[in-house]
């Protein structure tokens, strides 16, 4: 009986020892969570439209963000509000005090000059808006014709969905082909006009878009240096010559000849 005593005993005492020895280990774990997993650094790699700090600022977005490590299990296990601007991102731990994200930015396909605000307003692939600023990006057109009197940020252009979906076709299809223009413009007619310097192209319909685009990229090296309209908007897959008007200075005014592709 009292051995049976002494063997219960010394078996709690085991239990006990091991709960402590797990206690111990949880809370050395916690004090490790806590005072080594501090975010002191940030590299930010991909980002072209956006500074690091916009990034940082999108990342860290709640109150337990200065922890390394809860950032890194947040971004690869839970499910989290997506970052208007960025398609894709990749966080990762380079050590306990410097967090790496890698961005893959949306990037803008236009904008539109919205004069209540008197800002640009930049749109992605989706047609949301990305960004309302008074700077000017690179190799993004700039959307002409177009009423839009307010823009909610990171959400659609309030242009009406036919329209929207036309513009997204064409800016897509041109940065697909390296055909990025200065300008859209939609004129009288309500057909796109491609601005190039002073080379301006006449799109006509949204119809059969792809082969007009495709044929644009393979004349428009020829143009270099000239001063015209290229007309498309008649195109057809049986079209064997495409009009050039060539502006040409004479004197008095300028007059224009017209050259076939």
């Amino acid at each position: 009986m009292i051995r049976e005593k002494r063997k219960r005993a010394r078996k709690i005492k085991r239990i006990l020892m091991v709960l402590l020895i797990i206690v111990l280990f949880l809370a050395l774990a916690v004090l490790v969570v806590l005072n080594v997993f501090q975010v002191k650094h940030i590299e930010v790699e991909g980002n072209k439209l956006y500074d690091a700090e916009v990034i940082e600022k999108a990342v860290q977005n709640d109150e337990y963000s200065w922890n390394s490590l809860y950032v890194f299990l947040k971004y690869k296990f839970v499910n989290t509000e997506e970052i208007p601007f960025v398609d894709t991102m990749e966080i990762g731990l380079k050590d306990p005090q410097t967090l790496h994200i890698k961005v893959y930015e949306k990037g803008t396909m236009g904008y539109l000059y919205i004069p209540s605000i008197d800002e640009n307003a930049y749109f992605d692939k989706d047609g949301i808006v990305v960004e309302t600023s008074s700077r000017v990006i690179s190799d993004t057109p700039q959307i002409v014709g177009i009423d839009c009197d307010k823009v909610v940020l990171y959400e659609k252009l309030p242009i009406g969905a036919g329209r929207l979906r036309e513009i997204l076709m064409l800016t897509q299809a041109l940065k697909r082909n390296g055909l990025i223009p200065e300008a859209v413009n939609y004129g009288g007619e309500d057909e796109p006009e491609l601005v190039y310097g002073n080379i301006r192209v006449q799109l006509g319909s949204m119809e059969l878009l792809t082969q007009k685009v495709e044929r644009l990229a393979k004349i428009k090296p020829e143009l270099s240096g000239m001063e015209g309209t290229l007309h498309l908007e008649n195109w057809t897959e049986e079209t064997t010559n495409i009009v050039f008007d060539k502006t040409t200075e004479k004197k008095g005014g300028t007059k224009k000849d017209k050259k076939k592709s």
